[in-house]
């Protein structure tokens, strides 16, 4: 069985999508003219513009919405991975496709709020509904739907809680079992509140968070602060094949690099874009650009963070592809949020392993509440017009369950079947966005040209002659 699944696995994360990712990327932030750089100033001023609605919420919201789903695991134990299995120069290629993905996440959290619906009172987005809508395909729709359902509503979930359970059981000798049922416990507090209340959690803990664990990256740096053109030079050296010790992990330091990144920070991937349609805006590109800026937070801020710190210290090891490591800093560690933990403790060793379990419960269990809200999207396109309360409760039971196996299941397990539902919603989601990216274009252009008249940009949908997009329409007054 688990030939199976690394044979899936295989197929799905070949050459073909990291290269897809790469080159995506690259096409929309040239034509886009570099909104990473051009529109920086404009993303941290939307960032607090706005309020919410009775029907949605605000852009800070969606902002710690998606942030909740893009800082998780990925942070602490995918940047370890990276690390492990490609080198210090993973982490210059997941600077890379950070940068890159930001243009990939304009584009697709504007198409969510495009092509957004108003269901139960609440405004309700994301790929399903801009491909039902924009590209007229409801095969296309309902397959990104289920696969959706399928990888947020059970796959991904085991990778957040196997971390938490993992790094409680190191720090605090937490049996799993016991760290299983409590999290289930709690995120069934949760999620009965529907997205308000998600979002509210959100809204609260994912700042606190992120900053904290960024101040303790801040203090290491500074401890150790002589080193930082050592080690830039090595993450460089190591991504170009300059550094003779991981000459033979140079081509693997991409891959993995890309994978890790886009498990990370999720661009491209068709996560974000339902927490996106949710928010209240005048204008889509206004949620397009905040979402951008997300994925700066989260990989070039907490990535970055956690790959300081642990090639400071130097609490890693390095796996040759060819059987044993090239490098073994810290033998028998198994790869992950172990090296997070040696890193903190080689400076502060009462409070490592703590603090990486603390900050991993908050991660994670906050990604699983973004994946819940996700899922539930999902179901929402499928079912909307008829009756879908059983199916609901489901989503919950399946959510509640696959984050208790994840805490008493094997790491590995975990990662690969989390690989590949984050695969499968990439191939999909990333054709989809390619497809529909001329009507960002017009959209892109409209909300530049009304900056420059000095004027809040607002969208009216009938002034472009784009249809379907009924709830944008001024003339029709529906909006």
């Amino acid at each position: 069985m688990y030939n199976l699944i690394e044979n899936i696995y295989n197929l799905i994360w070949s050459d073909a999508l990291v290269y897809f990712c790469l080159l995506t990327g690259i096409y929309f932030t040239i034509r886009f003219r570099l909104p990473q750089l051009t529109q920086l100033k404009e993303m941290l001023r939307l960032l607090f513009n706005g309020g919410s609605s009775a029907k949605g919420i605000s852009s800070f919201q969606a902002f710690s919405l998606a942030l909740s789903g893009r800082v998780g695991t990925g942070n602490i134990a995918g940047v370890a991975t990276a690390i492990g299995m490609g080198g210090p120069g993973a982490v210059f290629w997941m600077w890379t496709i950070a940068f890159l993905g930001s243009a990939s996440a304009i584009v697709e959290a504007t198409l969510g709020q495009m092509y957004k619906e108003v269901n139960d009172g609440e405004y309700r987005g994301g790929p399903a509904f801009y491909i039902l809508k924009g590209l007229k395909s409801k095969a296309y729709a309902w397959t990104f739907a289920a696969v959706t359902i399928v990888s947020t509503g059970f796959l991904l979930p085991s990778v957040q809680s196997n971390s938490i359970s993992v790094a409680a059981q190191s720090a605090f000798h937490i049996s799993p079992v016991i760290t299983g049922i409590f999290l289930a416990a709690l995120l069934a507090i949760i999620i009965i509140g529907g997205v308000k209340r998600i979002s509210k959690v959100a809204e609260y803990v994912v700042p606190f968070m992120a900053g904290a664990y960024i101040l303790m990256a801040i203090i290491i740096i500074g401890l150790n602060i002589t080193e930082v053109p050592a080690v830039i030079s090595l993450i460089f050296k190591s991504a170009f094949n300059l550094e003779a010790t991981f000459g033979a992990v140079a081509g693997t330091a991409i891959a993995w690099g890309v994978k890790r990144g886009i498990y990370s920070n999720e661009a491209g991937q068709g996560t974000a874009p339902h927490a996106a349609a949710a928010a209240e805006v005048s204008h889509p590109i206004k949620q397009g650009l905040v979402q951008g800026f997300s994925v700066y937070v989260d990989t070039l801020f907490v990535c970055t963070a956690t790959a300081f710190m642990i090639l400071f210290t130097g609490q890693y090891n390095v796996e040759n592809p060819a059987g044993g490591f090239i490098v073994e800093h810290i033998p028998g560690v198994e790869m992950g949020p172990a090296y997070t933990q040696y890193a903190i403790s080689h400076h502060f060793p009462a409070l490592g392993g703590a603090f990486v379990a603390l900050a991993l419960a908050f991660f994670a269990f906050t990604t699983i509440m973004a994946y819940y809200y996700i899922a539930e999207t999902n179901i929402s396109f499928i079912t909307r017009g008829s009756g879908k309360t059983w199916l609901i409760w489901l989503l919950r039971l399946l959510i509640l369950g696959s984050t208790y196996m994840g805490c008493v299941t094997t790491a590995k397990s975990a990662w690969t079947l989390g690989d590949i539902g984050v695969g499968l919603m990439a191939w999909l989601n990333l054709i989809a966005i390619i497809l529909l990216h001329k009507k960002v274009v017009l959209l892109y252009n409209d909300y530049n040209k009304q900056k420059k008249t000095g004027a809040d940009p607002e969208f009216d949908s009938s002034t472009l002659n784009l249809p379907d997009l009924e709830i944008w329409s001024k003339k029709s007054g529906v909006q």
